[in-house]
């Protein structure tokens, strides 16, 4: 990591990496796999996600041509185990098919766009939203743009760090102002969140007592 002056925001990733260790996010064997991934997980768990993405190998469905072209159908059969597959469904062909037209179904054209404009065109598919397509810059294209979540602010406003009332992009430009603009970063402090907030930080119970972050 590189050397840093010591923000909160650092001491709290430097707490949670002494306790969890590398997350190795995000969890893909292709850039392709990550980005459908990034749609599937929407209000689901990673296991439902990793049983609809091997069922998409099965069918040999995991290329841009094939997501945007086979039916609604046979997708949302697919990728039924992660959850609302209808409207996923309708959000994966919707993003495959802006993939195919506007960067000629390679997904490394779109990763090797400005950040900033490939941020505008995903958002601009019906369906893909701000952690979403930050997700996909992340992780897929490795830039450096940090993800927001629910678990970020729940996090963080427990601990006196964020307002109780703010936007994802407040969020956002507080993370970003405050660590070094550096994605390895970016991706295993965001995973650490995750952590931590699912084992101790829970939104109704929290469990303070032995959470890294108690000293804080």
């Amino acid at each position: 990591m590189p050397s840093m002056s010591q923000h909160p925001f650092i001491k709290i990733y430097q707490c949670l990496y002494d306790y969890y260790g590398p997350q190795n996010w995000w969890p893909a064997e292709t850039p392709l796999e990550m980005v459908v991934g990034a749609v599937l997980t929407q209000n689901t768990n990673w296991k439902n996600v990793e049983v609809a993405i091997s069922s998409l190998k099965r069918a040999n469905l995991l290329s841009i041509e094939a997501l945007a072209s086979v039916s609604h159908e046979q997708l949302a059969s697919c990728i039924r185990s992660a959850g609302y597959y209808n409207l996923k469904t309708k959000r994966l062909k919707n993003l495959m098919n802006m993939l195919a037209l506007q960067y000629d179904s390679d997904l490394q054209l779109l990763f090797a766009a400005d950040p900033k404009q490939s941020r505008r065109q995903l958002l601009e598919v019906n369906g893909i939203g701000p952690e979403t397509a930050d997700s996909i810059l992340l992780y897929g294209a490795g830039h450096a743009v940090f993800v927001v979540d629910a678990y970020t602010h729940r996090v963080f406003s427990r601990h006196l760090l964020l307002p109780e009332e703010c936007s994802y992009e407040e969020i956002q430009e507080t993370f970003s102002a405050n660590l070094p603009p550096d994605a390895s970063l970016f991706n295993e402090f965001h995973a650490l969140i995750v952590s931590v907030a699912k084992e101790f930080c829970k939104k109704s119970t929290p469990l303070c007592e032995n959470c890294p972050l108690n000293g804080f």
